[in-house]
């Protein structure tokens, strides 16, 4: 650990703390994912922060971790893509669709996605196999599994 004191850290937050913010909500527009990317920001401050020049050296710094890890957490994002329950729970009919669509989710990814694929987008397993890279016979297994998964779950 490179050592910043704690009095070093609190002076850092207070004078580049808004700008790392705005920065950092101007590139991800998520307010809790800036969040984190600032404490990613000021924990590779304290551990990996080079000796600084000035002040604008050390300003310059920052905003570069600070646009790196955003670029970072954006590629993330785009390799991860994550479901928002909330918004398909509006999608959802009635309250039992709403409720049937959590077990599901709950299951495990692989039974997720092909009864997903199947039921919810309608593919054939033919289809589903070409999707996912699989056999059709482990699409089948997967399928008959993730029924017996979720019928599991609804007793």
């Amino acid at each position: 650990m490179n050592c910043k004191n704690e009095e070093q850290m609190k002076d850092v937050i207070r004078t580049y703390g808004s700008l790392l913010y705005r920065t950092a909500y101007v590139l991800l527009a998520n307010p809790h994912d800036v969040q984190d990317i600032l404490q990613e920001v000021f924990i590779k401050y304290m551990e990996k922060a080079p000796p600084f020049r000035d002040s604008e050296h050390e300003k310059a710094w920052l905003l570069k971790v600070t646009a790196n890890t955003c670029r970072d957490c954006l590629r993330f994002r785009a390799r991860h893509a994550c479901l928002n329950l909330e918004d398909l729970e509006n999608v959802c009919a009635a309250p039992s669709d709403i409720s049937l669509l959590k077990d599901v989710l709950a299951l495990p990814l692989k039974y997720k996605t092909v009864l997903l694929l199947h039921y919810v987008e309608g593919y054939q397993i033919g289809e589903i196999a070409r999707i996912t890279g699989l056999s059709e016979n482990a699409v089948k297994k997967r399928l008959q599994r993730g029924r017996d998964a979720l019928r599991e779950q609804l007793k």
